[in-house]
C-alpha cells in the first residue's frame, strides 16, 4: 500500500466530506467508504466488523424511544390542535407588548417540545401566527425571525430526540441530558421572548398592540380557552418529561407513554383518524429508519477510521496545538457551527462528535455539559445561511412578497442571543449541571 494506515484515515474522510457535497445519500456513504477502505486495510476481516456493528447499534436500548417520541410528535401535529393553542396563548398574552410574537414563541416552544420536529413546527407556524403577525403590521423580519428560531427549540428542550442520539453516541445517561438542557432551553426561550419584547417597547411601530377588541377579553373566555387547549398539551409534556427526570420511568417507557397520551388527546379534540394514524406510522417509520441507518454508516465509519489511526491523527493534532478547556470548546463549537450549514445536526452528531468525545477526558470537560452545550449550537444549524432549513421551511409558506434575504435578516439576531447563551453557560455551567448532580448526584 502506497499510503499508511493513518494516512488513509484521513483520506477517507476527505473523500466523505467531497462526496457529501455532490449530494450522496449520507448513510450508504458511509457505509461504502467504511467498507471500501477498511477492507484495503484489514481485508475480509471488515464484513465481521460490519456485521458487528450493525448488531450493536440495533441492540441499543437507547434508540428504542426515538421512533416512540417521533410517532408522539407525529400524533400530535395532526390533531389539529396549533390553531387553538396559538390562540387561548394570544388571548392570554394580549396585554404584552408583541403579544402575537410572544404568544408564537410559547406556542413554538411547547409544540417543538411536543413534537421535537424543526421542519413541522416552522412550516405549521408559518402557516398560522405568520400571516396573523404580517396582518396586524409586525415588521416582517422580526416576524421571520420569531416563527424560525421558535421553531428550533425541540432541538434542546426535552424531550429532545437530539439529545437521544447524543447520549447513545457519547455514552451518557439521556435522563441527565434532560435534566441539565430543561434550564438552558427554558432560558432560551425566555430570552427570546425578552428580545420581542424590548424591541416592541423601544420600537412599537415593529409589533404593533392588537385592537382592543382582541384584547380586552373576558377572563372566563381566556381561562376557558387555556383549559382546553394550552393545559391538556402541558399536562402531556409534564408528564412525560417528570416520569424521565424523576426516574419513575425509564425514556423509552416515557415516551411509550407519551405516544397514548397523544392518542387520547386526538380523540379527546375528535380528530383522530385511521388515514392519520396510517400517515403518523409511515412517517415515523421513515424518520426512523434513516436514523438507524445514519447510525449504522457513522459506526462502520467511526470503527474504520479509529482502527486506520485516523482518530489518532485527530487527537494528536488538537493536542498539539496546546490549547486548553477554553481553547477547545471554542474551536470544537465554532467546527459544529461551520458544519451546521451544509450538514442536518443528526449527521454531525453522529459522523463529527465522536472525533471530539475521547477529548473530553484530557481537557476534564463533562460530557453531559458538552452535550448541552452542542445542543444550543445547533440551534444555529437550522438558523444560519447559506443551507439554513428553518428560513427555507417558512419560505415555502410564506406570502410571495416575503423574500428569503428578509427571513436571513430576521434570524440573524437570534442567532446572536444563541451564541450569547453559549457564552453564558460557559461561564456558568452550574446552570446545567446543578439539576442533574441535584437529582442523581455526582
Amino acid at each position: 500500500m502506497f499510503l499508511s494506515d493513518p494516512a488513509l484515515g484521513i483520506l477517507m474522510l476527505v473523500v466523505f466530506l467531497f462526496l457529501l457535497m455532490l449530494g450522496f445519500p449520507i448513510a450508504f456513504t458511509l457505509m461504502a467508504l467504511g467498507v471500501a477502505f477498511g477492507y484495503l486495510s484489514i481485508g475480509d476481516g471488515i464484513f465481521q466488523l460490519f456485521v458487528q456493528r450493525t448488531y450493536s447499534v440495533m441492540a441499543n436500548d437507547v434508540l428504542i424511544s426515538i421512533p416512540l417520541f417521533l410517532f408522539m410528535g407525529y400524533v400530535i401535529e395532526r390533531a389539529n390542535i396549533l390553531d387553538r393553542l396559538f390562540r387561548s396563548i394570544q388571548l392570554a398574552a394580549g396585554w404584552i407588548p408583541g403579544s402575537l410574537a410572544v404568544a408564537t414563541l410559547i406556542t413554538c416552544a411547547l409544540f417543538a417540545t411536543a413534537t421535537g420536529i424543526v421542519g413541522a413546527v416552522v412550516t405549521l407556524m408559518g402557516l398560522l401566527a405568520f400571516p396573523a403577525m404580517l396582518r396586524a403590521g409586525y415588521d416582517t423580519k422580526i416576524a421571520s425571525g420569531v416563527v424560525c428560531a421558535g421553531g428550533c427549540l425541540g432541538i434542546l428542550i426535552p424531550p429532545s430526540v437530539m439529545l437521544i442520539l447524543y447520549g447513545a453516541t457519547a455514552g451518557v445517561s439521556v435522563v441527565k441530558l434532560y435534566a441539565a438542557a430543561f434550564f438552558p432551553g427554558i432560558a432560551l426561550a425566555g430570552m427570546y421572548m425578552a428580545y420581542v419584547i424590548i424591541r416592541a417597547m423601544i420600537n412599537p411601530s415593529l409589533a404593533p398592540k392588537l385592537p382592543p377588541e382582541e384584547r380586552n377579553v373576558p377572563v372566563l373566555t381566556v381561562i376557558w380557552a387555556l383549559a382546553t387547549s394550552f393545559f391538556p398539551l402541558v399536562l402531556l409534556i409534564v408528564s412525560v418529561l417528570g416520569c424521565i427526570i424523576l426516574g419513575l420511568a425509564t425514556p423509552s417507557e416515557a415516551a411509550a407513554i407519551g405516544a397514548a397520551g397523544a392518542i387520547l388527546l386526538a380523540l379527546a379534540y375528535r380528530t383522530f383518524s385511521i388515514e392519520k394514524l396510517k400517515d403518523s406510522v409511515f412517517l415515523t417509520a421513515r424518520a426512523s429508519a434513516m436514523v438507524c441507518w445514519l447510525f449504522v454508516g457513522s459506526a462502520v465509519f467511526s470503527a474504520v477510521f479509529a482502527l486506520l489511526g485516523g482518530q489518532r491523527v485527530v487527537e494528536e493534532f488538537i493536542m498539539g496545538l496546546d490549547i486548553g478547556p477554553i481553547g477547545f470548546l471554542i474551536l470544537t463549537q465554532v467546527i459544529i457551527f461551520v458544519l451546521g450549514w451544509p450538514l442536518e445536526w443528526t449527521e454531525i452528531i453522529v459522523i463529527f462528535l465522536p472525533i471530539f468525545l475521547p477529548l473530553l477526558d484530557h481537557f476534564g470537560i463533562d460530557p453531559i455539559f458538552f452535550g448541552v452545550l452542542v445542543a444550543l449550537n445547533l440551534q444555529t444549524s437550522f438558523l444560519s445561511p447559506p443551507v439554513a432549513m428553518a428560513p427555507f421551511y417558512l419560505k415555502g409558506v410564506a406570502p410571495k412578497h416575503v423574500t428569503i434575504e428578509e427571513i436571513f435578516s430576521g434570524v440573524m439576531p437570534f442567532i446572536a442571543i444563541v451564541i450569547f447563551a453559549m457564552i453564558l453557560l460557559y461561564t456558568f455551567p452550574g446552570f446545567a449541571l446543578w439539576l442533574p448532580s441535584y437529582l442523581y448526584g455526582g
